[in-house]
């Protein structure tokens, strides 16, 4: 008996925003869309994540019409998106009615399936937009954000899968956004949440440790029903493994994904040029694409280093790095262990750059971190010590609850703050996650459309934090 294994494709995701920092413009994807379409992928990954302030930011794009015009094209094939639970697509935590119309919309623009996941995995912080999901006739699935530490056990996984089944999930992920799943441990805790959970189980991790095809067929082996994988132009170092190998990998054994290895070859041709370009320009650096062992030791995803690099460039210091990698693991466990993925992964990383610059721990403390500690983020992994805590807030005492029941709705005033600018009502979610891209962009495509100011046309340059 054949036990057919689907194929998640990230590509025009995580494909491109971990290699390419999100610049993929929807002008290079729609050529292509009908042709991805046609293989018969379980589903395509093509939105949320960084892709929605990238399109405003730097490609000067409505990310709704992205989504709308990739719906147009791939009628035939489910779309995904990665959405960060109560962060939504940005870096803090949004009020409940936002996060309520930001589901509904994306579902009713073309989503079919909904990757939620919370950066310290609290249960709470996943709820608001399960059940705005499910109310909108969506696929949710809760994504575990792994990592490794003493109390991340493979009971810990299980439970908190037990936990995902019970909130209401479709199905469930293991997002191994640093490539630190192994093997032999994949094989052991897949097989446990099996075990334990009877719901789809998707693997998701990337090869900045050089291991995740590996830790993809043991993971398989123990019965995983799906793999995310990008186009091979756009697949490997700190990117996921390549759709074309898995598939001949799996071709012939009874886990075949059936899917034509000849119009696979033809989609990775179309990509293979824009990839040639992105390295001749260093959007595409050589950096991403080889293994690094390192993280299996700091556990840093190929983004977040990335993002150290800059920071120590900016501030003259690039002498510091390995002082900064190896800080890295003492931050993560004063504040209490939480996994390496946005924000927590930038709150981590800039907190160690500042301990290093600055010749003292936690000397200086953003307000991200100051949050975090006063769990504004939600419930650490561990709780942070007293000695920690006093350092960084003093005699603040931290919130218990659900940070987002401390917010006031949103929209209302969002609603009267762009007015002059307001399209559709999905520029109310643009605005609420990054006023002032927003507002530039509104300005922008107001420019565009009455031809007003030539200038306001220009694309802004810089480091995105993926």
């Amino acid at each position: 008996m054949k036990n057919k294994v689907k194929i998640c494709d990230c590509t025009l995701r995580d494909g491109q925003q971990s290699l390419i920092a999100t610049r993929l413009s929807t002008a290079e994807m729609l050529p292509i869309i009908g042709e991805m379409d046609k293989v018969g992928f379980g589903a395509m990954e093509v939105w949320g994540g960084a892709t929605y302030d990238s399109c405003l930011r730097y490609l000067k794009e409505d990310p709704w019409d992205r989504l709308r015009a990739i719906r147009k094209a791939a009628p035939n094939t489910k779309l995904q998106m990665l959405l960060r639970g109560q962060n939504i697509l940005g870096y803090r935590h949004y009020a409940d009615d936002v996060v309520e119309m930001f589901v509904k919309k994306s579902i009713e623009n073309g989503i079919d399936i909904i990757r939620i996941f919370d950066a310290l995995n609290d249960v709470r912080n996943l709820e608001t937009a399960v059940k705005a999901c499910k109310k909108a006739g969506g696929h949710a699935q809760l994504a575990i954000s792994f990592t490794l530490s003493d109390v991340h056990t493979e009971e810990y996984f299980v439970d908190l899968a037990k936990k995902f089944a019970n909130i209401g999930a479709d199905s469930i992920c293991i997002k191994d956004m640093a490539g630190l799943l192994l093997p032999s441990a994949a094989y052991d805790l897949v097989k446990a949440i099996k075990k334990k959970v009877d719901l789809p189980l998707e693997i998701h991790s990337h090869y900045t440790s050089g291991a995740a095809s590996m830790t993809y067929l043991k993971a398989i082996e123990a019965g995983a029903d799906i793999i995310d994988t990008d186009m091979s132009p756009f697949s490997m170092g700190t990117s996921q493994p390549s759709t074309e190998v898995m598939n001949a990998v799996l071709k012939g054994t009874k886990y075949d994904t059936g899917l034509d290895e000849h119009l696979l070859k033809s989609i990775s041709d179309y990509f293979l040029p824009i990839r040639e370009k992105a390295l001749e320009s260093g959007l595409l650096s050589t950096k991403v694409l080889s293994v690094d062992i390192a993280t299996l030791i700091y556990q840093v995803p190929g983004g977040m280093l990335s993002n150290l690099v800059s920071q120590l460039k900016t501030a003259g210091a690039e002498d510091k790095y390995r002082e900064v990698l190896e800080e890295i693991p003492r931050v993560r466990a004063d504040l209490g262990y939480p996994p390496l993925v946005t924000p927590s992964s930038q709150i981590v990383g800039t907190q160690a750059v500042l301990n290093v610059i600055m010749g003292e721990r936690y000397k200086m403390t953003p307000k991200e971190t100051k949050d975090l500690v006063r769990g504004m983020y939600g419930r650490t992994p561990v709780p942070i010590s007293k000695e920690i805590r006093e350092k960084i807030i003093g005699d603040e005492e931290p919130v218990t609850c659900r940070p987002a029941d401390l917010l006031k709705p949103e929209l209302p005033a969002a609603e009267k703050a762009i007015k002059d600018f307001k399209e559709q009502d999905e520029d109310v979610l643009s605005y609420v996650l990054f006023p002032q891209v927003a507002q530039d962009y509104f300005k922008f495509r107001q420019a565009q459309k009455y031809d007003i100011d030539p200038d306001l046309a220009k694309v802004e340059e810089g480091v995105y934090p993926i």
